[in-house]
């Protein structure tokens, strides 16, 4: 009899085990506890977008009265006001190209709306959102600069961000081009500004904020990337890349994403933007 009832405690064990691990194969979009994204943050009462607060159009923050303006806050806005019925719940931290990755899968910040281009290698650590922005690497430089495409920059001084792809992407193109580095993309245009170095490469959107800003600069030459932009969530939230993706595909279909692009861009969004889509790069160049 004892043998017996040993033998049912042991199968109730593993029936449990089993349960449990076909719970976590599924990829649930809860935590330990059970509980979903939209209960913890509502509980926490703020919802945590990591934002440039350095590039004009998408993220920026205005000197003029130290607020975050652009395109990507503007999704956020209307993500949290739809979401959890309340825009102020909305806490807006800035993040760079170099310091988006560790805040988000350390938990400092629930999404990444920052210019982000989704790649192979970033698939491996995040999950992505569907894409809301085609971008294409591209060159700054002041107007009447004798350089007019990648292939003039032998030798010349080629600033960009830590973090980012467009310095590797660069030199795959033109490996005489000499990049430097700078923590975000304001430190970049101040150095080409101030003549420090002789053009700055990067998106091309990010780029025509820049030349927003100061219109002694021009975006020249033809892009050498695809790039496609989406919401970083980190791989234990599903259901927050759940809710972020039926939010994009509602407001591209009910017409504000069309509304907060041409507030942003200047014109209608492309009718033709891909679902689904990883960086594409000049033959020769891996990303």
């Amino acid at each position: 009899m004892r043998l017996k009832k040993w033998a049912i405690v042991a199968l109730s064990i593993v029936t449990a085990v089993s349960l449990a691990a076909c719970s976590s194969d599924k990829g649930t979009a809860t935590d330990a506890k059970g509980v979903g994204f939209k209960e913890k943050i509502e509980k926490r009462g703020k919802f945590i977008a990591g934002v440039k607060f350095d590039s004009n159009l998408f993220g920026f923050k205005d000197p003029a009265d130290q607020t975050v303006k652009g395109f990507e806050v503007d999704l956020m806005k209307e993500f949290t006001k739809r979401t959890f019925g309340d825009v102020n719940m909305l806490e807006l931290k800035e993040v760079t190209s170099k310091t988006r990755e560790k805040m988000l899968t350390s938990g400092e910040i629930d999404v990444i709306a920052a210019t982000m281009t989704i790649t192979p290698k970033r698939k491996e650590t995040a999950d992505f959102s569907r894409v809301y922005f085609l971008a294409g690497q591209a060159l700054l430089v002041k107007k009447g600069s004798p350089i007019k495409d990648v292939k003039d920059l032998n030798g010349k001084q080629v600033g960009t961000a830590k973090g980012a792809v467009s310095g590797k992407n660069l030199k795959a193109i033109n490996k005489d081009a000499v990049v430097k580095e700078y923590s975000n993309y304001a430190e970049a245009f101040q150095a080409l500004r101030s003549g420090i170095i002789d053009a700055v490469t990067t998106d091309d959107g990010i780029l025509a904020g820049m030349a927003k800003q100061d219109p002694n600069y021009e975006v020249i030459g033809n892009r050498f990337s695809k790039e496609p932009y989406g919401v970083a969530v980190d791989k234990k939230n599903k259901d927050l890349l759940e809710a972020m993706n039926k939010f994009l595909d509602a407001t591209m279909q009910d017409g504000t994403y069309n509304q907060l692009y041409k507030k942003w861009f200047g014109q209608d969004a492309p009718k033709d933007l891909p679902k689904d889509a990883v960086l594409e790069l000049q033959p020769g160049v891996e990303g």
